[in-house]
């Protein structure tokens, strides 16, 4: 167990100590029974336990003040193009469902990451700023699906390029301590007839993430446009994997992508969900608050009495 107190350890003590010496004395000079005196001075010294914030299982998991800065950025690239309603992704599912999962599984990988979520077809969208707030980001991404009305001739493998390249510099910029983790999902833009642009980020701006390809070879018709048929891209695919300088796994293939020396790249010392550190400080507060609840209703009890044999106006 290790302690994170509200204030600075000496200060914590002379307040601690003050009000020690101030329930000794009310209780020479008050008429309280000595159990309600007790119990006052229980809730008090609940409450400064509370204040020194006791965490357990924080030993070696609990990160310095300021480290929040040093959790990753991790930019989402999702493809959102119509080949992505392709169901040729395994079990019946479409590409987009296999993605979806992919996604939240990279949140529950990095619980305490920043997430931003790029998406693109012929063109791209910031859908997600850079935020933390990944109870709120689960439901968009969960929802997320090919954009409607879009020509899949028109789909560009590298639509997202330059909205990615100026957020990983503002990444890198506000936050220089935070590795920026690159997690791009798709199917290469098989089928499109647009010239494809390339991903050019700054130098030092991509620290690790990986290139997620959807699909199979032998292609399908586009639901939205059947003449169209779309298979996996992987040339295109790895040439963006070479571009953003990260793996690139074929999802086809691999049924756990996210296994040591697969894509785990970066964040090896972040805090797990299974190893954050356990804060107890709300059981001693809410003891002192049920505490303080019963000597406030004593106090009542015992006002409206004095008023009923008229010893009080």
């Amino acid at each position: 167990m290790t302690v994170h107190p509200v204030l600075p350890p000496v200060l914590l003590f002379l307040v601690a100590a003050v009000v020690v010496a101030a329930r000794i004395v009310a209780l020479r000079r008050s008429s309280t029974t000595r159990w309600r005196w007790a119990a006052v001075t229980g809730a008090i010294i609940l409450l400064l336990v509370a204040a020194v914030r006791p965490v357990f299982g924080a030993d070696e998991q609990t990160t310095p003040a300021g480290a929040a800065d040093g959790q990753p950025n991790v930019f989402l690239v999702v493809d959102r193009s119509p080949a992505m309603a392709v169901t040729d992704a395994g079990g019946g599912r479409s590409r987009m469902a296999a993605a979806r999962a992919d996604m939240a599984a990279l949140i529950d990988r990095y619980p305490d990451a920043r997430f931003a979520v790029v998406a693109f077809a012929s063109g791209p969208s910031l859908e997600w700023p850079l935020s933390p707030d990944t109870f709120s980001l689960r439901p968009v991404l969960a929802a997320t699906q090919p954009y409607p009305g879009e020509d899949p001739r028109l789909a560009n493998v590298a639509a997202a390029g330059n909205v990615l390249r100026y957020q990983l510099i503002a990444a890198k910029q506000q936050f220089p301590r935070a590795e920026n983790l690159v997690y791009y999902l798709g199917a290469g833009a098989g089928g499109s007839e647009a010239p494809q642009r390339r991903f050019d980020p700054a130098e030092g701006t991509v620290d690790g993430g990986a290139v997620l390809g959807y699909g199979g070879s032998a292609g399908r018709p586009i639901p939205q446009d059947p003449t169209v048929r779309s298979s996996i891209d992987v040339d295109a695919l790895r040439g963006v994997a070479d571009q953003l300088g990260v793996p690139f796994v074929d999802r086809g293939r691999s049924e756990d992508p996210f296994s040591a020396g697969v894509i785990d790249v970066g964040g090896d010392d972040q805090i797990t969900g299974s190893s954050r550190p356990i804060e107890v400080y709300w059981a001693p507060a809410l003891l002192a608050a049920v505490l303080l609840l019963v000597e406030l209703t004593l106090a009542l009890r015992d006002l409206r009495r004095s008023r009923a044999r008229g010893v009080l106006p």
